[in-house]
């Protein structure tokens, strides 16, 4: 039954792979070869699982992050080159009509100080209106009050006396930090000073807390604030202008050719960016330390490849008399040496297919159920984020196979390169 098996197998294998395939299998004298066959294939395998595994986990943290830097970020944004943008209705109109956009609003920024019964802090101002809220999305993140009443003033009563507000909505950590609640009143204060009989003096208005968001990034929740467009045009004395226009496109995917579009629309006195231009040192960071932890791990597979190149050396050795019967039977130099780079490679694309596997299978484990948590104070996420990619899973397995096969070059050439005559003379 053996001899049947062995023979079908010839019968649909290349001459040099059939011989190859045998002689991965040890004879009791070959055990220590046979040892080394196991450690190469097992080193293969550790390094193409662990480069995946990295690879997922490096980029399920930048796809997260990406998330939620863009929860609070447009897609694209247009400035104006010399300072505010003086017509941006007008300017509305030309960016709404571009293919891809859609949503698109106008919004006022500043630099502007809170102050509550908790203390001070210093926070990002954004006026938005209806339209800028739908390009943020800011309703998706508000986990108190109503996103409607921001655009509408509340009355206040205090000393007797009630006063229409404008209303703001913080963030959680501004909040927290603060003492403020729903309901609340805050003092805004803006570093634009106003003349007086007595000199320059700070600006101040008062404002209602109607919300606060929480984004799952402290540097949001810490830092924004939002209000009325028109209440914040006329605070940080924008009268009637943006500081930016900020637009949504159909998909992240598109945002660069909508910001090329627009920056067509638009011709000169803008710019134009999109949220990678935007982030472009952070992804850049991450690109980097992607592609040097890609080269470091790929050192485990280079050390396998070291084990496979003295696997089989030691092959060579022990199959002289071998080569030297196959060489005197007529097989070419080519033919001995492609039984070798069989060798080799059968070691490797084995390795690699367990590797990959592997590293499939622990991926989708860990996430579909979050079973390795994280430290809260360190990370911005509660379990370890992996999202696996078939394009890196491609990338590894050729990098796997390249290493494999340049490990084979130079003992299927000593094996070529055996004179029949002077060794069957020695045997």
């Amino acid at each position: 039954m053996n001899n049947f098996s062995l023979a079908s197998l010839h019968d649909r294998l290349p001459v040099e792979l059939f011989i190859g395939l045998r002689y991965l299998r040890a004879r009791r004298r070959e055990r220590f070869i046979s040892l080394i066959t196991i450690i190469a294939a097992a080193g293969v395998v550790l390094g193409v699982a662990t480069l995946n595994i990295v690879l997922a986990v490096m980029t399920g943290f930048e796809e997260d992050l990406k998330q939620r830097i863009l929860q609070f970020q447009a897609h694209v944004v247009v400035r104006a080159e010399d300072g505010p943008i003086a017509d941006p209705e007008a300017i509305l109109a030309k960016v709404r009509a571009v293919p891809g956009v859609a949503a698109a609003a106008a919004v006022a920024r500043g630099q502007v100080m809170l102050s509550g019964p908790g203390g001070v802090t210093g926070v990002e101002l954004r006026g938005i209106d209806a339209a800028g809220a739908a390009v943020l999305r800011l309703d998706r993140h508000l986990k108190g009050g109503e996103l409607a009443d921001l655009f509408r003033r509340h009355p206040v009563t205090s000393g007797g006396a009630t006063a229409e507000l404008p209303a703001i909505v913080v963030g959680h950590e501004i909040a927290r930090q603060l003492g403020l609640l729903v309901g609340d009143p805050v003092s805004v204060i803006s570093p634009l000073a106003t003349p007086s009989a007595v000199g320059l003096v700070p600006r101040v208005r008062r404002h209602v807390v109607v919300g606060w968001f929480e984004s799952a990034m402290a540097e949001y929740d810490a830092a924004l604030a939002y209000t009325n467009l028109a209440d914040a045009q006329r605070f940080l004395d924008l009268p009637g202008q943006a500081t930016s226009i900020e637009v949504r496109a159909a998909s992240l995917e598109a945002a660069r050719a909508v910001r090329d579009r627009v920056r067509a629309v638009l011709g000169g006195g803008f710019v134009v960016e999109d949220w990678m231009d935007l982030n472009h040192t952070l992804f850049s960071a991450l690109q980097m330390e992607k592609t040097v932890y890609f080269l470091v791990l790929l050192l485990i597979v280079l050390v396998s490849a070291f084990n496979i190149v003295a696997m089989l050396i030691l092959v060579v050795l022990e199959k002289r008399r071998d080569i030297a019967v196959l060489k005197s039977l007529g097989a070419t130099t080519e033919a001995i040496a492609r039984i070798f780079h069989y060798k080799g490679m059968v070691i490797g694309v084995l390795g690699t297919l367990t590797g990959s596997a592997l590293a499939f299978a622990f991926s989708a484990l860990v996430e579909r159920y979050p079973i390795i948590p994280l430290p809260k104070n360190v990370f911005y996420v509660d379990t370890l984020p992996m999202r696996f990619h078939v394009a890196h899973f491609f990338v590894v397995a050729l990098a796997s196979l390249l290493i494999c096969f340049l490990a084979t070059i130079y003992p299927a050439r000593r094996a070529a390169r055996l004179a029949p005559v002077e060794v069957l003379r020695s045997e």
